[in-house]
């Protein structure tokens, strides 16, 4: 049941199973709270809340869709904000709006560059879950310059204040200015809010934070605010990256 409610662009199979489990997911008007449930598209009703679900390819309306967003700071990743900030999806066409499109994980606040969105909740279930290791890379400028030490620090390995211990981090393009460094960093681990908890445990200030790439998608030079399609080549990859297409072609039942 939970890889039917995800292939409707309603959530991830993780928040699905949350959805089951706190008894929001009925079948033919009967609640349903056992993770694994069996269900029959072509013949039962599932319902989350009060929305019938169905699968996403089987409605013109809501075909799999795949965005490249170039996220401006002081934008919220998230489908709604209840202090009325401008959210991801505010930044898309009115068109599009009922397409229920989810960002695949967060750039926080302050944070700007490459984010997708989707409607295909089992691509988004991979690329936010710990198991599919899809590199991101971020381009970052610090305050100041910084000591040899630090760089060899992200590139071993750290551990944050929390306890959280951190895999090593790829370090590129180090572009020490007279009072700033510019330097592009690529992560697999892909902690929350990782490099600001990196740079805040190192006692570094970052000046500006943007996300560059995501496995095989690049941001480009897609305006800040801007949007577009991925091609159909970019899609093959971005499944191929989490298992849900082989370098032939076979789409595991997905659609692009």
């Amino acid at each position: 049941m939970n890889k039917l409610i995800a292939s409707s662009g309603e959530c991830s199979r993780r928040k699905a199973d949350d959805l089951i489990a706190a008894g929001r997911v009925s079948i033919n008007g009967r609640i349903v709270t056992a993770l694994g449930t069996k269900v029959d598209p072509e013949h039962d009703q599932v319902m989350v809340g009060d929305r019938q679900i169905c699968p996403a390819a089987s409605r013109e309306s809501n075909l799999p869709t795949y965005l490249a967003l170039n996220k401006p700071v002081r934008t919220i990743t998230s489908t709604s904000d209840p202090q009325g900030r401008t959210t991801v999806l505010d930044l898309l066409p009115e068109r599009m709006q009922g397409q229920r499109l989810l960002p695949v994980g967060r750039l926080d606040f302050m944070s700007e560059g490459l984010l997708l969105l989707t409607n295909n909740g089992e691509l988004l279930h991979r690329l936010t879950h710990a198991g599919w290791h899809v590199p991101k890379t971020y381009r970052v400028c610090l305050r100041g310059r910084l000591d040899s030490k630090i760089l060899e620090t992200f590139r071993t390995g750290m551990t944050l204040r929390e306890g959280d211990v951190l895999a090593p981090v790829q370090i590129e393009g180090v572009e020490a200015q007279s009072r700033k460094t510019w330097l592009e960093l690529t992560l697999l681990q892909g902690r929350n809010r990782q490099i600001r908890r990196m740079c805040r445990d190192m006692g570094l200030t970052i000046l500006r934070l943007m996300r560059t790439r995501q496995g095989p998608i690049e941001l480009g030079d897609l305006p800040s605010g801007g949007f577009r399609s991925l091609d159909r080549q970019e899609v093959q990859s971005l499944l191929e990256a989490t298992g849900l297409s082989d370098s032939s072609g076979t789409r595991h039942g997905m659609q692009s």
